[in-house]
């Protein structure tokens, strides 16, 4: 039989810069060994003294690595932790009204130093995962995930293993951390003032005393590694502006073959093989159809490329 246990005490202090985390959770919680303490990035924020006053507007362009979408006033933006939220994680809620906070500056430093300060006081390993609300691209709603986190396993690697009819499992791997964040969020609430839960049984998760693990920057996928570095409209713009900078998000290189297939299908054009070592194609390409070339090499991961001859171009893999 398995058992998980939720707890989400009522009662928090309300905190203020400086303030000492470890002390109230201490105030709040009961810890064992083996028990994951999940704590809202709110009240990390918090204490790490990362409120602002103004709006989430004035805030977001200092938090913005790339815009990723934008949808009227709603922008999706990989902000400088890697993560992909709205407004950047900026957030306007349980806050004074004109005032703002932003997320920690580094959540897996904030769990660690959490997790050191536990163990340090009370001599008790746990895990500790700093959590955050999010939007899924596909799903209506949001849930907790992991933006933070120290002494667990984040994600758990099955591939490899066979499941009970004998399959090889190829790509699973549960992010345990999202998960404990998720499940930690049924029992604090958005609206209940209690933004510490302890996850009892799952203490397989919970790593030794003195190592850390990967924390959850772990779980964030590179610029360009994720299939969806833009919205369907903004891939659109981008590809036609074709600004070298722009390019990361699309991730790498297609292969020659599958960047020839689209050319013809696209635009009509045949592009033949020069033989290079990277495999560069060389089009025909009339000057009307120009634009829609560079746009869809571009978005394949390859840039064009003038030649002594009219109208014809080389097209060659990015190397950005």
């Amino acid at each position: 039989m398995s058992r998980l246990e939720i707890t989400a005490p009522d009662g928090a202090p309300e905190v203020e810069p400086g303030d000492d985390l470890v002390a109230i959770v201490l105030l709040m919680a009961s810890l064992a060994d083996g028990d994951v303490l999940v704590v809202t990035s709110k009240v990390v924020s918090k204490a790490e003294g990362r409120l602002r006053t103004g709006t989430r507007e004035e805030a977001l362009p200092g938090e913005t690595a790339r815009v990723v979408a934008r949808r009227g006033e709603t922008m999706i933006v990989r902000n400088h932790l890697g993560l992909t939220m709205a407004a950047a994680g900026i957030d306007n809620s349980n806050v004074p009204q004109g005032q703002i906070v932003l997320l920690p500056e580094d959540p897996d430093a904030s769990a660690r130093g959490l997790r050191d300060g536990l163990l340090d006081r009370t001599g008790v390993n746990v895990g500790v995962v700093v959590s955050d609300t999010a939007g899924r691209a596909w799903r209506e709603g949001q849930t907790d995930i992991a933006i933070g986190a120290a002494g667990i396993v984040v994600a758990e690697d099955f591939a490899g293993r066979r499941d009970g009819y004998g399959n090889e499992l190829a790509v699973t791997l549960p992010a345990v951390a999202d998960e404990l964040a998720g499940a930690a969020e049924l029992a604090t609430g958005k609206l209940g003032g209690r933004p510490f839960a302890v996850v009892r049984g799952r203490a397989d998760l919970v790593l030794p005393r003195g190592e850390h693990g990967r924390g959850a920057a772990a779980l964030v996928r590179p610029d360009g590694a994720d299939l969806f570095g833009y919205g369907a409209r903004e891939a659109v713009v981008r590809a036609l502006r074709a600004e070298v900078a722009d390019q990361r998000p699309f991730g790498a290189p297609a292969s020659p073959t599958e960047l020839s297939a689209a050319v013809r299908d696209v635009v009509g054009l045949v592009p033949s093989h020069t033989g290079a070592a990277d495999g560069a194609l060389l089009v025909t390409c009339p000057r009307g159809l120009m634009r829609a070339l560079t746009a869809l090499t571009f978005a394949h991961g390859w840039m064009v490329h003038t030649t002594d001859h009219p109208n014809e171009v080389r097209l060659r893999p990015s190397s950005g």
